[in-house]
């Protein structure tokens, strides 16, 4: 199990108005609700993070396409898939 930690933080009222209805009609506590929806907002905003670092580090060592490759390419599928269905 992992150790908790108590924080403190402030909301609009009709958000907490809206995480009271949301517990009662779960029957979570609204802390458990909150922790669930930061902890999946910091997971995907790490993710996106992460995901632009990778990108990054591509473009520095020079993995990289150029426009007109993937236009080509794109091209192409389109065209393969609009022979495709005739």
């Amino acid at each position: 199990m992992n150790a908790s930690t108590t924080m403190t933080i402030r909301m609009p009222s009709d958000l907490k108005d809206k995480l009271e209805r949301l517990a009662q009609g779960t029957r979570r506590s609204r802390s458990f609700l909150a922790a669930e929806a930061v902890a999946a907002y910091v997971e995907r905003e790490l993710e996106i993070i992460e995901g632009i670092q990778r990108g990054l580090d591509d473009v520095a060592a020079g993995r990289v396409v150029s426009h007109d490759t993937v236009s080509a390419n794109a091209r192409r599928i389109i065209e393969d898939a609009k022979a495709a269905r005739g």
